[in-house]
């Protein structure tokens, strides 16, 4: 049976970069992982009083099962404000609710920041690893995963540079060790 590796993805654009970079870490795992990314743009913004009468939505739900039949998971975003987008911030709010029910409890995360810019999203990346620690994620410490200037790692027929795979190829190895040693 495949170990499901969960992706979670912080840019909703078509486009999106990090997307981009998800999909292309997600091909270098091998045959005995299945990547499989979790939709975030259904899941409704946490609203705790739904869950204190009993009536969380079908995608809270939904997401909170996807969740729990993961052995991993995989963060992948990019920063807006210097801080972790909203899509991801919520579905790390739902996943942990209600209180003493959380489903990120020690699967094991590795955390990757892509950003257009020099700074890699180092806010995000750390934002993310701050909400992780409260969450109880064990998370790969390294190699760190900054991608900056990733627009210059993408090629003109839209894949990643060859230099760009081999780090990615690196950080995979890493994480599927950590996976394996936290499992």
């Amino acid at each position: 049976m495949k170990k499901k590796i969960g992706f979670f993805v912080g840019s909703l654009r078509k486009d999106s970069y990090s997307r981009k970079v998800a999909v292309a870490i997600s091909s270098l795992f091998p045959e005995e992982y299945e990547p499989i990314f979790i939709d975030l743009r259904e899941l409704e913004m946490y609203n705790q009083d739904l869950d204190d009468e009993g009536t969380p939505t079908a995608a809270w739900t939904k997401f909170r099962e996807e969740v729990k039949s993961l052995t991993g998971l995989v963060f992948v975003t990019p920063e807006y404000n210097r801080s972790v987008p909203g899509v991801l911030k919520n579905a790390l709010d739902v996943g942990s609710r209600p209180y003493g029910q959380n489903v990120w409890d020690g699967k094991p995360g590795l955390v990757v920041s892509v950003s257009p810019g020099a700074l890699s999203a180092f806010g995000a990346n750390h934002h993310l690893r701050q909400s992780l620690v409260f969450l109880n994620v064990p998370t790969l410490q390294q190699p760190e995963a900054y991608i900056g200037n990733v627009v210059n790692l993408i090629n003109e027929d839209g894949t990643i540079a060859e230099n760009t795979m081999n780090f990615f190829k690196t950080i995979v190895d890493s994480y599927l060790a950590f996976l394996e040693k936290n499992n």
